[in-house]
């Protein structure tokens, strides 16, 4: 199956990088996107909106799925968002959509409002801005490779309200919330008390542990992969 990764803030397709060769050993097809602005470090990305990055993931939709096939999407952190939308955009042309670490937002909502803007992007904060969980099993070293490779975000993707349709087609595609730095007992406590309408509302929803901090990618690799790899089975 093709199966388009969506990296979280900060990242481009190159974090996956640990993730690809397993996916690919299974005999899927990889295809790890890096969004508009998102390039290098020196890119424009001041005018890049949420909705170009939508339309990447659903350009990626199409592409991949030439001739009516359909695609499976991993979305990270925010990335949760924007592959939720794109299942809103092409419900019909995604098999299975996995959220790793983040969760799908309503119409209107922002992605990530609260991180400080700076000329137009959003830098990666301070390490001690993130709770103790999230960097489980990133010791200094990894830190600092993660500082190095870190690419400031667009601030409109984290501030522009997130565009669904009214319809409802979304929420018949099976979806796996993967749990890194929370576990699916938390998870589902927050759907129980109604902390994320949009899960509640999906008909075919899986939840799966993969413990460790935020970025699986670079802390379980093969956790992760293997996770993917079993939620999109037939």
């Amino acid at each position: 199956m093709d199966i388009i990764l969506i990296p979280g803030l900060w990242l481009d397709g190159s974090s996956w990088d640990k993730v690809v060769p397993l996916l690919e050993r299974a005999g899927h097809r990889a295809h790890p996107l890096t969004l508009p602005g998102m390039e290098s470090k020196d890119a424009d990305r001041s005018v890049i909106s949420v909705t170009d990055h939508l339309s990447a993931v659903v350009a990626a939709i199409d592409s991949a799925g030439q001739g009516g096939g359909k695609v499976a999407l991993v979305g990270h952190s925010a990335g949760c968002a924007i592959a939720y939308a794109a299942v809103d955009a092409r419900p019909d042309r995604v098999a299975q959509v996995l959220y790793v670490g983040g969760f799908p937002g309503a119409d209107g909502d922002p992605l990530a409002p609260g991180f400080p803007a700076e000329h137009g992007e959003v830098p990666l904060p301070p390490w001690t801005e993130f709770d103790e969980a999230d960097l489980r099993d990133l010791d200094e070293a990894a830190l600092a490779r993660f500082r190095a490779r870190a690419i400031p975000s667009p601030e409109h993707v984290t501030r522009d309200p997130l565009p669904l349709s009214a319809g409802q087609r979304r929420y018949a595609v099976p979806a796996t919330a993967i749990c890194p730095e929370y576990d699916s007992k938390q998870l589902q406590e927050w759907i129980s008390a109604g902390e994320l309408p949009e899960l509640s509302k999906l008909q075919h929803l899986t939840l799966v542990d993969v413990p460790t901090g935020h970025w699986p990618q670079f802390t379980r690799p093969a956790e992760l992969a293997a996770a993917i790899i079993e939620s999109i089975a037939p």
